[in-house]
């Protein structure tokens, strides 16, 4: 029994914290979202992210009518804020929520566009609590990680009540979606499936702006060992093939269109990475460059590595990681791609308990500042979940955003000390002793 408890703390703790993450959600947060839309006469309808690409989708396969095209745009903002927008009022909404993805993501919706949105909604809201399990296992087997089945079950756990993740299952957002086709295309690949592995990598490309580095990273890949990865090139062409084409035909000339969506995306949103938003649009773009240059070195030395070794999942990890940091977008869902590059750090901490090895302070200082980040929105969660009986409007207004307070410094950490950490792997100065896995870790 002893030796359970460490597990059984662990379990409820986690239990908890997720716990208290949806009561933030479901209580604090949407409670000042509410006040706050009152207050400012702002339109709330079904806001579900999945409803501009269903309502898209329905209109060009049954209908034949452009899902890029202003009318349907207006009835985009119809079922999402409850009516269109209007530009003589300064508090509505700024994203128009236009149809803003690549025409192909119609086949992905094609199942669902003869069914109630209701019915559809409920049905991708259990499919995305679903997957945040499941990629746990994805991305543990990528890794190529045991840990014991009760740590497992910690992190499972964990992942349906981390902040990002739960933001994304409430927007309903296709970036969850992603990232499991992603996970899954990883593990396709450590298991030696290439060509679903491709077909998979393929599917993710719906959503280009968070697939498009590991998409070259992944060639880049292959190309350094054709004849052995070379299935996985063709799965991916032949799907992305399919797709594109496929599109083509229901609506022609639909890229220069996608392409103008985006541009008019990113002009109403003023969407940013997480540099510029932290350190302006000059310093941003520099570090954007080094961080994207360091992270193009490392993985470079990994390109002979097999995808069934650990390296190729700490290359895989890091180009995730960097994703997060250099792509103009900076909403907390997106950091669901960090889960791997924190399962790493986490590993290694985990090892580091009992081997202790030379660090220098300043990373030793980075790294507890890193997992402080890490944990601080289940802290601040857990804190108001108790408070909440004396939160008044007023004080509500105040400190609901104190969950998000870690938001652009997580990734920047992450990063860092992922690219630290495969660089020390890939040079041999950090040594990991096999027969601590042995105990479970």
């Amino acid at each position: 029994m002893r030796k359970r408890l460490p597990f059984i703390a662990g379990f409820l703790l986690a239990v908890v914290a997720s716990g208290s993450t949806w009561f933030y959600m479901n209580r604090i947060l949407r409670a000042q979202q509410l006040a706050d839309a009152a207050a400012h006469d702002r339109p709330r309808g079904n806001l579900s992210d999945l409803y501009p690409r269903w309502l898209g989708a329905r209109e060009l396969l049954r209908h034949d009518r452009n899902p890029y095209s202003a009318e349907i745009t207006r009835e985009i903002q119809q079922g999402y804020y409850g009516r269109p927008l209007d530009p003589a009022r300064p508090d509505d909404p700024k994203d128009q929520q236009g149809f803003a993805y690549p025409a192909y993501v119609v086949f992905l919706m094609a199942p669902t566009v003869d069914l109630p949105f209701d019915v559809v909604q409920k049905g991708f809201r259990w499919l995305l609590l679903g997957l945040a399990p499941a990629s746990v296992l994805l991305w543990l087997y990528v890794l190529r990680w045991k840990p014991s089945a009760g740590i497992v079950l910690i992190f499972m756990v964990l992942s349906l009540g981390w902040l990002p993740m739960v933001q994304g299952i409430k927007l309903q957002q296709l970036s969850l979606l992603v990232v499991g086709l992603l996970a899954g295309c990883g593990a396709c690949l450590a298991g030696g499936w290439f060509v679903l592995a491709g077909a998979l990598l393929a599917l993710a490309t719906i959503k280009p702006q968070l697939t498009w580095p590991l998409v070259l990273w992944l060639l880049f890949w292959a190309g350094s060992g054709w004849r052995s990865r070379r299935r996985f090139v063709f799965g991916f062409g032949f799907v992305m093939l399919l797709l594109l084409g496929g599109a083509q035909l229901i609506l022609p000339g639909w890229l220069r269109m996608f392409i103008r969506g985006i541009a008019q995306y990113h002009q109403y949103t003023q969407n940013q990475s997480v540099l510029t938003e932290l350190f302006g649009s000059i310093a941003g773009a520099i570090l954007g460059t080094v961080s994207a240059a360091a992270c193009a070195l490392c993985v470079w030395r990994m390109r002979r590595e097999p995808a069934g070794n650990m390296a190729f999942g700490q290359a895989f990890a890091l180009v995730l990681a960097a994703t997060v940091l250099i792509v103009p977008m900076f909403a907390p869902y997106n950091q669901v791609l960090l889960a791997p590059a924190i399962f790493i750090l986490v590993r290694s901490e985990m090892l580091r308990r009992i081997p202790r090895e030379r660090v220098l302070p300043a990373v030793r200082w980075a790294r507890a500042v890193g997992f402080a980040l890490l944990l601080w929105p289940w802290a601040a969660t857990v804190g108001l979940s108790l408070a909440y009986p004396w939160l008044t409007p007023g004080a509500r207004q105040r400190v609901w955003p104190m969950p998000f307070y870690a938001n652009f410094m997580l990734p920047v950490f992450i990063f860092g000390l992922s690219l630290l950490h495969a660089w020390n792997s890939e040079t041999g100065r950090q040594v990991i002793p096999v027969q601590y896995d042995r105990d479970g870790i």
